[in-house]
């Protein structure tokens, strides 16, 4: 009987550690987001829900952030339309939502310019390492490409957000 109480304990124990997603993030009960849109010009993010702005952030893009990213390594953060398409939780950064750069378009310009396009772009909260934190710190555009937010804005657009929701990113 106490093997078995044991093992029923164990199993409960592991069930329950699978069950942490990261830190923990309010539950929105506002209007959906529609849309994200973001204004590279102003540095500015907004989320609307159809043609009403729900929220508005100021953001740190990448390190070269004029322009279409074309290349893996410019630095550059895409311009044009995806989709939110995935969730990290124990991102490097804390907390990142995916964007679906690059789509076919993207992938064949680069291939006619014989190089990679890059990926992984996300919208993401500040390091988790102090010593990146120090260097974010000093710049506004620090990212390798992706949207940069403050990291209690970055857990607000988490709840607000769903997977599959159309993102614009304009120059």
């Amino acid at each position: 009987m106490h093997r078995r109480t044991f093992g029923v304990g164990i199993l409960a124990a592991l069930g329950t550690a699978g069950c942490s997603s990261g830190p923990h993030v309010s539950r929105y009960n506002g209007p959906p987001v529609t849309s994200i849109v973001v204004n590279k010009g102003a540095r500015k993010l907004y989320l609307l829900n159809e043609h009403t702005v729900l929220r508005e952030y100021q953001v740190g893009l990448g390190f070269a952030p004029l322009g279409h990213k074309q290349l893996e390594g410019d630095g550059r953060t895409p311009e044009g339309t995806y989709l939110i398409d995935r969730r990290n939780p124990r991102s490097k950064y804390h907390l990142s939502l995916g964007i679906s750069y690059p789509n076919a378009a993207d992938r064949a310009a680069a291939r006619a310019l014989g190089v990679r396009p890059g990926g992984d772009i996300f919208i993401h909260g500040e390091p988790n390492s102090r010593e990146d934190r120090k260097r974010a710190a000093r710049v506004q555009d620090w990212t390798a490409g992706c949207i940069a937010v403050r990291n209690e804005e970055i857990e607000e657009i988490w709840s607000m957000v769903t997977d599959g929701t159309l993102i614009t990113l304009r120059p």
